[in-house]
């Protein structure tokens, strides 16, 4: 890939004692580009954005490929901040010092500056674009105020790719859509990209350059926003996104992967076989 970008090729990922999640996966993002990452809860696009932020080991050092480095072994990636990741969690992984809390009794100010080797310029650049008051006790803000915080922390290094699971869910319309401009400046500018995994879509028809959907595990469609033909005729990429999603529900269910080396169970039936409480697929959305 030339310059650097995201490669993911042959991708198989299983968690401890669970089926396959991906299973000869691949995707491509190049340099500049806003991708949306799409799909249904459990579908993966959280261990997704995991594993390419270097938090999964996955197979070799070739299968997934972040700046033309392999994202779990090349750890100089996050440690530069070419590579940053803010997920859904109240916590920052701020270059190699692990994750932080958010939530102890101390200022915004603390916490921000504390931010080692940041640039003062992009520093109050984001302060005032997040509007966020160097004051703020961080165990008494609002969830809101304390993700901008959040945001702001993960954003005081000039990062080559940035990877975003659901950070604007708690954030205002004013503040998501500036914070939404200041990506795009970012892309454009510096050629950074972006991975946003998001159920949120409003304005991102003009702001996002590619989609790619996930459907249990499987990449279904990767594309340029403006060749989605069906976003031709639609009133939104909302009403686009919930068709796709509506048409999973009438799919045959996947038959959950039986390890080789299982047991012959008893037929004896269990007490708990018809309990309401008894683990379901749908129950694998909550873990």
């Amino acid at each position: 890939m030339v310059g650097g970008g995201i490669e993911v090729t042959g991708l198989h990922f299983a968690y401890d004692a669970q089926p396959p999640l991906f299973a000869r996966f691949n995707l491509d993002v190049s340099p500049g580009s806003r991708c949306l990452l799409v799909g249904a809860n459990g579908s993966g696009k959280t261990t997704l954005l995991k594993i390419l932020a270097g938090k999964h080991m996955v197979g070799g050092r070739d299968v997934v490929r972040v700046l033309n480095s392999s994202a779990f072994h090349d750890t100089q990636l996050v440690c530069s901040g070419d590579l940053a990741y803010l997920g859904g969690s109240w916590s920052k992984t701020v270059g190699c010092a692990g994750e932080i809390p958010l939530q102890g009794d101390f200022s915004a100010e603390h916490m921000i500056f504390g931010v080692e080797g940041a640039d003062p310029v992009r520093r109050e650049k984001l302060i005032d674009l997040l509007d966020i008051d160097l004051q703020w006790r961080m165990h008494k803000v609002s969830d809101g105020q304390r993700r901008r915080v959040q945001i702001c922390m993960g954003l005081l290094y000039p990062y080559k790719v940035l990877l975003l699971d659901e950070i604007t869910v708690d954030l205002d319309v004013v503040t998501r859509m500036d914070l939404l401009e200041f990506f795009k400046e970012e892309c454009e500018q510096r050629g950074v990209i972006i991975v946003y995994a998001t159920h949120i879509f409003d304005g991102l028809e003009a702001w996002a350059t590619h989609l790619a959907y996930i459907q249990d595990g499987e990449l279904r469609r990767s594309e340029k926003l403006l060749d989605i033909v069906e976003l031709k005729s639609a009133i939104n990429l909302l009403s686009v996104v919930e068709s796709w999603l509506r048409s999973e529900t009438k799919l045959p269910k996947k038959e959950a992967i039986k390890p080789m080396n299982s047991t012959i169970q008893s037929s004896r039936p269990s007490p708990f076989d018809s309990s309401r409480f008894s683990s379901s697929r749908h129950m694998a959305y909550y873990r």
